[in-house]
């Protein structure tokens, strides 16, 4: 029997506990797991760094909502995209990357794997042609940000898997605004998926983790040697909270997504706002394509600030209800000046984040007290 996603997110990999039939599996706190002899493991467990049944449960969820038959998780998102990376890149492996992505992704590509030996070329990810002049032969990763963070682009993830592909490249999609309920880019072919589990999935803004997910049994092999011979992997506790969130994940996105898309429409034609950047609006240039990759739009939005960075900063330091801090994606609606925040290691770069662009991360408060709230700011 087929089950919606909403019951998946609650049950998948959930199993009560056989001991005293807890509805809630247990925490396993432990670092270590008692042999029946030198090398009896009970269920595979026999050190934490190389599992621990609490992350199995996370790691099972994950799999399981993405459509993947393996997944991975770690101790923050970037220490995924790290693993996953150092698993399947070598010196002279060649990294197309879009030019509208987390600054930290790139910053680690950048900064880590280029002076490995790595080429990193950044492309707009959703010109095609031009994507398929960047990608060649010596192309080892494609990596797709989709909707893309700040500027929300969308991308054809069917098309660029073609075009990857076509030169044995590996296809990424990073798929943390969208999260699986809205977006699964394995059904559009694309290799692998990663997430900052530390936003949607986590959802509360009280863990920090990450997730590996994918089809693909050799890579999935290597990256979970990386995992285990690094050893980046979340505690207990953390793949615990991690689990906890993703089961309320549908409901919280269906209201992230519906306030989201009435602050964009209540911003459009604003004196103070040029530009509403979400791809829940007609005329933003990937609606089309985001209906019909992705359920809903999501909760992640931008705008383009009349008045330039000295309005886009009073603005952001105005607001009462959306808090000033980095990261996105929890219940609270947070407010960000990515070219001094979370893009400030871009600047200078193709990636540059323009300095009148504000970040809105919208949570699930009170509709009218979200766009209320916006609207004084900016009287300001």
């Amino acid at each position: 029997m087929t089950h919606d996603f909403a019951t998946r997110a609650i049950h998948s990999g959930q199993t009560p506990d056989p001991t005293t039939g807890a509805v809630i599996p247990p925490i396993y706190q432990s670092s270590t797991f008692v042999q029946d002899g030198i090398g009896g493991f009970r269920n595979g467990y026999e050190y934490a760094r190389g599992g621990n049944p609490t992350r199995t449960s996370l790691e099972t969820l994950v799999a399981d909502l993405e459509g993947a038959t393996h997944g991975l998780s770690f101790s923050s998102g970037l220490a995924g995209e790290d693993a996953l990376l150092r698993g399947i890149l070598t010196p002279g492996s060649r990294i197309v990357m879009g030019n509208d992505v987390y600054g930290g992704t790139h910053r680690l590509v950048n900064r880590l794997f280029v002076p490995w030996g790595v080429s990193l070329q950044t492309v707009e990810m959703t010109d095609l042609d031009a994507v398929r002049a960047a990608v060649t032969s010596d192309t080892t990763v494609l990596w797709v940000e989709t909707p893309s963070n700040p500027l929300m682009k969308v991308s054809d993830i069917a098309a660029l898997a073609e075009i990857g592909h076509a030169v044995g490249a590996t296809v990424v999609v990073d798929n943390t605004f969208a999260t699986p309920y809205l977006q699964n880019p394995l059904q559009f072919g694309a290799d692998v998926v990663v997430h900052s589990a530390t936003k949607y999935l986590g959802g509360h803004s009280d863990v920090l983790g990450g997730a590996v997910v994918t089809s693909d049994d050799e890579i999935a092999e290597k990256t979970r040697f990386v995992q285990f011979a690094a050893g980046a992997v979340p505690g207990p506790m953390d793949a615990w909270l991690t689990t906890r969130g993703i089961k309320t994940l549908a409901v919280r996105v269906e209201k992230h997504s519906s306030n989201a898309l009435a602050l964009a429409e209540a911003l459009v034609g604003h004196p103070k706002i040029e530009r509403v950047y979400y791809p829940g609006l007609a005329d933003h240039p990937g609606h089309e394509l985001a209906a019909r990759q992705m359920r809903a739009f999501g909760g992640m939005l931008s705008v383009k600030v009349a008045g330039g960075a000295s309005a886009a900063r009073q603005l952001v330091e105005s607001t009462e209800v959306f808090l000033l801090a980095e990261s996105l994606g929890g219940i609270e609606s947070l407010i960000s000046y990515p070219s001094e925040m979370t893009h400030a290691s871009v600047r200078g770069t193709e990636l540059e984040v323009p300095d009148d662009i504000v970040r809105l991360s919208v949570g699930i408060e009170g509709v009218d007290d979200l766009v209320g709230d916006i609207l004084q700011a900016l009287e300001k």
